[in-house]
């Protein structure tokens, strides 16, 4: 079976770091790049006998130099620069030690070899200022989604769909879309999810096609997430920082790669995003993990895709009800307000320790609870908590 045409050398090199991974399921790995277990072993063993020359006909690891700001670092530095024009002294000093460079001068030389280079620009002096924000404890444990702002393409407009890690910074997905449907978003989904296993819980902002407000706390796309066994959690309205690190890659993606991808069709987006992709996860330095790349804290989810969803069931003591078409249910001869997203699903309610109030799951994920006694409903994000 062959690997699909789209970087990849980029793929083969994902693929053998994963494949590298702790308990690693190598079939369900094999299965989200499209290739045989067969092609798996063979890359493998090649890779483990002569490197990234394994892969590819030609060398990618740099000379080594000896001496202090010698012509070659010299030159190294000048050339990360050109290569990534994005990146300051810190990122380029770690990038020469992460690539085998010696005796790799301090921050503040490299910043003066760039500057007499001409290499930087005045305005770079201006610091954003950090979102304070936690941390997932683990990978997978929590994934940030949202899109970045669309620009003009060949033939109507790009939408970057981005999806990270928020413990590793990972970034499991760069996608160019031509809208921001349900359906377009639901699909590149499935191809991660494919890839890389699926996560406990999927954290995105308040814009369609994953809105939550009063009115519509639910949309057939996270209701598609709900089924998967994702919990879903929304971003507090007008408060960018809740998704900050998806927020503070964005910011990265428009200095690195989005300014120059204008008026390219989708799929030239797709190739440069594709290339910049990996690069973000497997050589660009990153900060926030002590210049360390994403992909040293990143391994896959042991939660596979499922291609056929099991039935939902409840336990014996729920009452269980249809939604229709107008997104009620039927309780007590009183009709509730579930939400239009879940038409056709079945919901369960579950008595609670107040009289009268009961709280509606979905699978199993609490959507909300109603009240006999007032004779309205409350639906948010599911959260154990609420």
């Amino acid at each position: 079976m062959p690997w699909k045409q789209v970087t990849i050398m980029s793929q083969k090199r994902e693929f053998v770091r994963l494949a590298q991974g702790e308990s690693v399921n190598i079939s369900q790995l094999c299965s989200g790049y499209g290739i045989s277990r067969k092609t798996a072993y063979e890359l493998l063993r090649r890779y483990r006998r002569e490197g990234d020359a394994g892969l590819v006909e030609r060398s990618r690891r740099p000379h080594h130099t000896p001496g202090r700001t010698s012509p070659a670092i010299e030159a190294a530095v000048v050339q990360l620069r050109m290569a990534h024009p994005a990146w300051g002294g810190r990122k380029i000093r770690a990038r020469l030690l992460s690539l085998g460079h010696v005796a790799v001068p301090a921050t503040s030389t490299i910043t003066d070899i760039l500057r007499r280079h001409g290499l930087i620009n005045p305005a770079e002096a201006v610091k954003h200022k950090a979102w304070q924000r936690f941390e997932a404890a683990s990978p997978n444990a929590l994934w940030q989604m949202d899109f970045k702002g669309h620009f003009p393409a060949a033939q109507g407009r790009c939408h970057p769909l981005t999806v990270l890690d928020d413990h590793s910074r990972y970034s499991l997905g760069l996608e160019a879309c031509g809208n921001e449907q349900t359906l377009t978003v639901r699909e590149r989904l499935t191809d991660i999810f494919r890839r890389y296993g699926m996560p406990q819980k999927m954290l995105m902002d308040n814009g369609a096609p994953w809105g939550s407000d009063r009115e519509h706390p639910y949309t057939p796309l996270t209701v598609w997430l709900l089924r998967l066994g994702i919990r879903v959690g929304h971003s507090r309205p007008y408060h960018p920082q809740t998704l900050g690190k998806d927020e503070r890659f964005h910011r990265t993606l428009q200095a690195e790669l989005l300014q120059y991808c204008h008026s390219l069709d989708l799929g030239q987006c797709q190739r440069r995003f594709d290339a910049w992709r990996w690069c973000y996860n497997l050589e660009r330095p990153h900060e926030a993990l002590e210049m360390a790349v994403p992909a040293s804290r990143y391994q896959q989810s042991p939660h596979s895709f499922p291609e056929r969803l099991p039935e939902i069931e409840y336990g014996p003591g729920d009452r269980v009800r249809k939604v229709d078409q107008l997104g009620k249910i039927s309780y007590q001869g009183r009709a509730f307000r579930i939400g239009k997203a879940f038409r056709g699903h079945y919901v369960a309610l579950r008595a609670t320790t107040t009289d009268g109030i009961w709280d509606i799951y979905f699978a199993q994920h609490k959507i909300g609870h109603i009240s006999l006694r007032l004779n309205q409903e409350r639906f948010g994000e599911d959260d154990d908590s609420s």
